[in-house]
């Protein structure tokens, strides 16, 4: 089954330039054929091809359905972008394909890297959405200073991987409250300072080791995520 992503599909009710020459071009679909489009809010749309143009493709709408996300807590993921920007778009395709409801890549004192191009992680999240037959587009935020996204998150769980044996940390899965909306902040290669340590924990942050394994930046930011998914999915057998 392919996806088409469009948004803004009731209003329009054309596929967007990309999806429209995907349909046309690659997939030669022809007038009369059907395609399923979604519009990133949890709406599936079976659509009946109009019109064959390879830039706007007109569709009619035939039916649509409602497809939450199917975990019942919101999980965001905040990660400090490595210089390499390969890893963080590999990440952000593998986090949509897990599942996740928001992306912030956060600025720390030791980060690498200063800056992001947010429209290319938001690209890469549609077509991981697409690919893993998802309806939900994730929130995918611009850069964001520790301090203002420890501030933006209000989950009922909160954690941050770090490295330092300074304070005292747990490990992630046995300290899941399952059911509960969840944030999970890691830091920068040079880890976080003990400044933003000291932040974090005063606004409910746990420090937390995903295990005795040495982590990159992006595979524990994977793991966390998948830890939760899996603690979350054993609790309802």
């Amino acid at each position: 089954m392919i996806q088409f992503y469009a948004p803004e599909i009731t209003t329009t009710q054309v596929l967007p330039e990309a999806d429209s020459g995907h349909a046309v071009r690659v997939l030669r679909m022809r007038a009369g054929d059907m395609l399923q489009v979604v519009d990133g809010r949890g709406n599936v749309y079976t659509c009946r091809l109009l019109d064959e143009h390879h830039k706007h493709a007109a569709v009619e709408i035939v039916d649509v359905r409602q497809q939450p996300p199917v975990w019942d807590f919101a999980l965001t993921v905040m990660v400090a972008p490595t210089k390499n920007m390969d890893r963080m778009e590999w990440l952000v395709e593998k986090l949509v394909e897990i599942g996740i409801n928001e992306f912030i890549p956060v600025r720390c004192a030791r980060s690498e890297r200063k800056e992001i191009k947010a429209e290319r992680l938001e690209k890469i999240a549609v077509s991981a959405m697409k690919q893993s037959l998802k309806a939900v587009l994730p929130t995918i935020r611009p850069m964001t200073p520790i301090r203002e996204a420890l501030r933006m998150v209000s989950a009922q769980q909160r954690f941050m991987g770090y490295c330092s044996d300074a304070v005292e940390r747990r490990l992630l899965a046995p300290s899941l409250r399952p059911g509960c909306d969840t944030a999970v902040l890691i830091g920068p290669e040079g880890d976080f300072t003990p400044e933003e340590v000291d932040d974090a924990m005063a606004m409910g942050y746990i420090p937390v080791t995903m295990g005795d394994n040495r982590l990159r930046t992006e595979t524990a930011a994977l793991v966390a995520a998948d830890t939760v998914h899996i603690v979350n999915q054993l609790s309802d057998k």
